[in-house]
């Protein structure tokens, strides 16, 4: 079987540091969804809007290869366990599912229909092979057990952003931006308080510190070249 992309999403990331581990995680996150020209159809969305949240299936165009066993981050990335039992990137088939909200369904005059969601943990251009949506009383059960993952992780860190620097970044891009630090987008397995981290975010990189609990910008940078317009940037 051959996938055909239908859609490629538009995020602030176009590196895959600092993108959040799971989608939902930071809602404070916007992007685009921009459909391929051969599927710029309106009609194919008739009657969208009415879902709160959908479903993205797309491809992990950056990974390479694949492992039967894996470290999840949320184990702190020192045990393993099998690549079935997780979400990991290393998969034999790179196929990604990521729960988003929507936001809007939109028409841009030079592409076509145009969907904002939010809470979306994807590379920019990545590419989407289907969309489909969300139903509650099918795709939410209360009963299901977790795993190692049994609930959502919270904040992990204080982020200490100097004013001076956060007002380098858009103001609409700011509390999508503290959001991402505040999840500790390092390695889990690297704690070394005296390493300065830099981060690509819509156009920027941010570079900071992490000491025990707190997390300090200490630089925000601008001019970082994008293949494309910020996200949700119609």
């Amino acid at each position: 079987m051959e996938l055909t992309p239908i859609a490629r999403i538009r995020s602030d990331f176009s590196e895959k540091f600092g993108i959040p581990r799971q989608s939902g995680l930071v809602e404070e996150l916007t992007a685009a969804v921009i459909f391929e020209p051969g599927y710029r159809d309106p009609s194919a969305l008739r009657g969208l809007e009415g879902f709160s949240h959908l479903w993205l299936i797309w491809e992990f165009s950056k990974s390479q290869g694949w492992s039967p066993t894996v470290r999840p981050p949320r184990l702190g990335g020192n045990k393993r366990l099998g690549v079935f039992a997780t979400r990991s990137p290393f998969r034999p088939n790179p196929i990604g599912l990521s729960c988003v909200r929507l936001l809007e369904v939109g028409q841009d005059r030079k592409l076509g229909p145009v969907l904002t969601v939010a809470g979306a943990d994807l590379l920019d251009g990545t590419p989407i092979y289907d969309i489909k949506p969300y139903l509650p009383y099918a795709d939410c059960r209360p009963e299901a057990a977790g795993g190692f993952a049994p609930r959502p992780k919270g904040a992990e860190l204080e982020v200490d952003c100097p004013p001076a620097l956060l007002a380098v970044v858009p103001e609409a891009k700011r509390a999508a931006l503290l959001a991402v630090l505040a999840q500790d987008p390092r390695p889990r397995y690297q704690n070394d308080p005296d390493r300065v981290y830099g981060m690509a975010f819509a156009g920027l990189e941010v570079k900071f510190r992490v000491v025990e609990k707190g997390l300090t910008v200490t630089d925000i940078l601008q001019g970082l070249p994008q293949d494309a317009p910020a996200a949700g940037g119609m």
